[in-house]
């Protein structure tokens, strides 16, 4: 073939220059990359060829999400994401072959480690097609681990941190060839044989969260010689074999008595009482990930009792099943060896994750679950009987949804028959509790049976009652389960997600409730419009009111026609508001009547609160009765959660006509705001009447004229015609979708995207970007890098509403020898939002003891004074491994504002309280322990920064390391959220 010859279709073309393109998004795991994407092998038989696969742990293929690629040359030139087939090595001339002019190329593909979260790998091929060659003898090319790469990334590219593999290989010249040399998939896969050869032991790394991406380069070994210049397609391959990492297992604990049901037992000083001397114990097996039924799982318990010196010892260990495998999620049981009376034991368990791959076994465990506490005592009461009068009934074969939530059930207790004697017992009280509300002690009556009719579930569904009896001898026993299912309650009568597209036209929000008459909201006046800042997070849209930026005079706002609810009977109201200025009263909803509103969800000015209120009359003059936040001066330019009940009945939550108990109550993020106010106690002139306008978003009624028109953002309006119980606030405060609570991305700083001392903040939201002191953004990944001594980046804060749920999430590398300079005790702060003279949340690493480092993520609450009033933490449940320091690893800290648990006071009266923390490192959650309920509302102000922290009084703390990015959402994230969102590539 000549030269001309060779010139003359871009087919045969070597060196045809070509145009960079956009690529592909989605993707995957095991996995087959197509046009940039990565899934799943469903046939690992195809990987490896003859080698013996046990497709124990395959999966259909999963979403992974975008990777890029790009090609750049030597000349300058660079095709960012570009399509088709590009040239690899120095495309130049010889043997009387033209490619170009001397320039070099390179390739790069990124991939993100979404799809392998949770899955530990076996074997990894990445698979780049090959569509030309410079001639038809075989050349080198290689395959290289670099820095990751941007559209930004121009020659040489960024710098190469590991050699991963080569092949000698030619293809794609065809007939031109003797034999033909057709294109061809050219795998790179370890050669036992070669050392250097490291792809699955990298691609293992990458999984485990070592790095945040994976870049692999394709380059010609020799870049001087031009017969080594080839081409390949942008559709190269990550194929991944691999098992599923072991979970902490869930619902570790023993059953007390003779039943199926075990109890909860993490309290040490409230341990379970157990009158069996072998009882059965319990755990379901997990794995990171839900993997159905691929994985091969086991469970291991250890059980330990305090002797009479108060040191534990382990007496016995045990695994179910005993043979064979089950899979995720199932339910080991297992009795434990005999054990003595009087003691207090605890039990633990973890999960073992079995595989074989070309014949070879592999093994895999879980960190221990938290403690279960429980003491024997063959003497204690026994399992009390439970009978329900009415309406709720016990749950058997199929189980009936009965009453609803916040409708009293009425219980017969009565003492276990093997504690009654001649018709008598010594049984003096019974303890109940749902699981979702306070325990509660009643004492037994003077017959046997003793009835409870003030059990009141605040939610539907399930529920569980749990009841245990005390003796004379003032001893607690076995607890007695009794399932019920509660009836769904009346769902809203109006609901508004107000996610009309900015730039529509659109001026209707739509009523999307399922109860009585639709009633779509109009929007009115210059002022309204639609925003791309929603509460439900990606391709959701809020209401935008008043924003002011060219006319300070807007009166936008939006209403119904018809009457949505009837103010004179128990009701609630709520919405997701995002308040942008507090200069004048703010209004959220409001329903007018002729002369004024009969409620008002508003922002007070003048009190600097959120406030829900109710008027005595419909006249120009009423007199105004108000339930009043607990916490003044809200942050402007975040999502809060507002409520307010307006409730009819009584207290035991019947209806009544009786108006002297009325009462309102304001609720924020799920949390209620005082006592239930009573209108009559405060407004003797007080009398129930019913609004006769529409619902309206954004204004009030006062002696005939509109105001308080509402600046900012508006969201998730709902309705209800009843009362809501705090419960069922809690669950419309968390924005359930598809059963999941959304989040939104409030805040984003990629230091990856830096220049000089500026952090750009990436998010649509008004957050500005990070300053840095101390230091520059530096290296080849264009990370923070922080000295440990002064260096650090910071912000004013803060971006969420810190008295809700929010996630925040770091990426961060760890100096393993600056570390090791600092003396033990030493705490670097990752990130936090300063409060005062401390943090009000922070990501942590503390230096435990010489060469013992635990990731930590914290809240702490302050009064008046300054001083701390509560504390909550959440650390690693094991120390730091060494391949965590010097790489980057991703750190996630959550606040969950509407988990509940229940505290204990020191006269042993209990409360169901709100708020708990929730540390992963990488996607593997870490244990959460008793020390993690967080109760007290609390919002930081002030420096939102990145390296160093405020504790104590203090301000230091400062990290050596680096650090990628710091992202903030409002909103808890589940496990798989912080997979499929956090773990994802930046930009996605």
């Amino acid at each position: 073939m000549t030269a001309a010859t060779a010139t003359e279709t871009a087919n045969t073309e070597p060196g045809d220059p070509a145009q960079p393109g956009e690529g592909d998004a989605s993707a995957v795991l095991p996995v087959t990359v197509e046009n940039g994407s990565i899934a799943i092998q469903p046939d690992l038989q195809l990987l490896r060829g003859a080698d013996t696969v046990y497709p124990v742990y395959i999966d259909p293929p999963v979403g992974l999400g975008a990777q890029e690629r790009t090609k750049i040359s030597s000349d300058g030139d660079k095709f960012w994401m570009f399509d088709g087939d590009k040239g690899v090595g120095k495309c130049g001339n010889a043997d009387g072959y033209y490619c170009g002019g001397g320039y070099i190329d390179r390739m790069y593909f990124e991939f993100a480690p979404t799809a392998l979260s949770g899955k530990h790998v076996l074997d990894a091929t990445f698979r780049a097609h090959e569509t030309w060659s410079f001639n038809c003898d075989a050349h080198t090319v290689d395959l290289k681990r670099t820095n990751n790469i941007s559209e930004a990334t121009s020659w040489p590219g960024p710098s190469q941190l590991d050699h991963l593999g080569d092949r000698s290989v030619a293809a794609g010249r065809g007939s031109l060839c003797s034999p033909d040399q057709p294109d061809a998939w050219i795998e790179f896969n370890d050669n036992a044989g070669e050392t250097d050869e490291n792809l699955t032991s990298t691609v293992r790394s990458f999984a485990n969260g070592s790095f945040s991406r994976l870049t692999l380069m394709l380059r010609a070994h020799d870049e001087t010689e031009p017969r080594a210049w080839k081409r390949f397609d942008d559709n190269a391959e990550l194929q991944v074999i691999y098992a599923y990492k072991p979970g902490v297992p869930t619902n570790v604990g023993v059953i007390p008595g003779t039943g199926t049901t075990a109890a909860s037992c993490e309290a040490s000083a409230d341990p379970v009482v157990v009158t069996l001397d072998k009882p059965t114990i319990q755990a379901r097996a997990q794995t990171q990930v839900s993997s159905g039924t691929s994985a091969l799982l086991q469970t291991e318990f250890a059980l330990e009792r305090r002797g009479t010196d108060n040191v534990w010892r382990q007496i016995w260990t045990g695994a179910s099943p005993d043979a064979g495998w089950d899979a995720d999620n199932d339910v080991e049981r297992m009795q434990t060896m005999q054990l003595a009376d009087g003691y207090m034991y605890r039990l633990k368990a973890r999960t073992q994750s079995h595989w074989t791959y070309n014949t070879v076994p592999g093994d895999l465990w879980s960190s221990y679950s938290s403690w279960c506490y429980f003491k024997t005592d063959s003497a204690a009461p026994k399992a009390p009987r439970i009978t329900s009068v009415a309406p709720y009934t016990l749950c058997s074969t199929v189980c009936e949804g009965k009453g609803g939530p916040g409708l009293p059930g009425t219980f017969v207790f009565e003492p276990n028959t093997a504690d009654i004697s001649n018709n008598t017992t010594d049984i003096t009280a019974y303890e109940w509790k749902l699981l979702s509300s306070p325990t509660k002690t009643v004492p037994r009556g003077s017959a046997l049976a003793t009835t409870v009719k003030d059990v009141i579930p605040p939610l539907a569904g399930t529920q569980v009652l749990s009841v245990r009896a005390k003796d004379v001898y003032n001893r607690w026993g076995t607890p007695q389960e009794f399932i019920f299912k509660v009836a769904p309650a009346e769902g809203a009568v109006g609901r508004w997600q107000l996610d009309g597209v900015p730039g529509s036209g659109t001026v209707t929000a739509t009523d999307t409730a399922e109860v009585g008459t639709r009633h779509n909201a109009t929007l009115t006046g210059s002022g309204t419009g639609w925003s791309s800042r929603a509460r439900r997070g990606e391709n959701d849209y809020a209401l935008r009111l008043n924003d002011y930026t060219t006319n300070p005079t807007q009166t936008g706002y939006a209403a119904t026609t018809g009457l949505v609810v009837n103010t004179r009977d128990s009701f609630t109201v709520s919405a997701w508001v995002q308040l942008t200025d507090a200069s004048a009263n703010r209004v959220v909803l409001s329903a007018p009547g002729t002369n004024g509103s009969a409620f008002a969800l508003y922002y007070s000015s003048a009190l600097k609160k959120w406030v829900f209120n109710r008027t005595d009359k419909d006249v120009a003059s009423p007199a105004y009765v108000r339930s009043v936040a607990d916490q003044e001066s809200p942050q402007l330019n975040v999502w809060t959660h507002v409520a307010g009940v307006f409730k009819t009945e009584g207290d035991d939550n019947l209806p009544d006509t009786d108006p002297s108990n009325d009462t309102i109550q304001l609720f924020i993020n799920g949390r209620p705001q005082g006592q239930p106010v009573v209108l009559s106690q405060t407004a003797g002139s007080y009398t129930p009447w019913t609004a006769s306008g529409g619902l309206q978003f954004g204004r009030f009624l006062s002696a005939g004229a509109w105001s308080s028109y509402h600046v900012g953002l508006l969201d998730e309006v709902a309705v209800w015609q009843r009362f809501l119980t705090p419960e069922q606030l809690v669950e419309e405060a968390k924005v359930l979708q598809d059963g999941v609570p959304a989040n939104e991305l409030v805040a984003d700083w990629d230091a990856t995207t830096a220049a000089g001392t500026q952090i750009p903040e990436r998010s649509s939201y008004p957050v500005p970007p990070m300053t840095v002191s101390g230091t520059t953004i530096s290296g080849d990944d264009k990370a923070l890098v922080l000295d440990g001594t002064a260096s650090y980046a910071s912000a004013a804060g803060p971006v969420v509403d810190e008295t809700g749920s929010f996630t925040v999430a770091a990426s961060v590398r760890l100096d393993s020898a600056a570390l090791a300079d600092k003396p033990a005790g030493y705490r670097a702060q990752v990130a936090g939002q300063r409060l005062g003279g401390e943090s009000s949340w922070a990501l942590w690493i503390d230096k435990v003891a010489e060469g013992v480092y635990l990731w930590e993520f914290t809240r702490t609450s302050v009064g008046s004074d300054g001083k701390v009033t509560q504390s909550a933490i959440v650390s690693d449940d094991s120390p730091v491994p060494a391949e965590d320091f010097d790489n980057f690893v991703t750190v996630t800290g959550i606040f969950d504002a509407q988990e509940s648990w229940e505290s204990t006071a020191d006269d042993g009266s209990t409360t169901m309280r709100y708020g708990k923390l929730h540390l992963f490192v990488r996607e593997a959650p870490r244990l959460d322990g008793e020390n993690a309920g967080f109760a007290s509302p609390q919002q930081g102000s002030g420096e939102l920064s990145l390296g160093r922290g405020t504790a104590a009084g203090s301000t230091g703390n400062y990290l050596p390391g680096g650090l990628e990015s710091l992202r903030i959402w409002t909103g808890a994230m589940t496990a798989d959220q912080v997979s499929s969102q956090i773990l994802a590539p930046a930009g996605t």
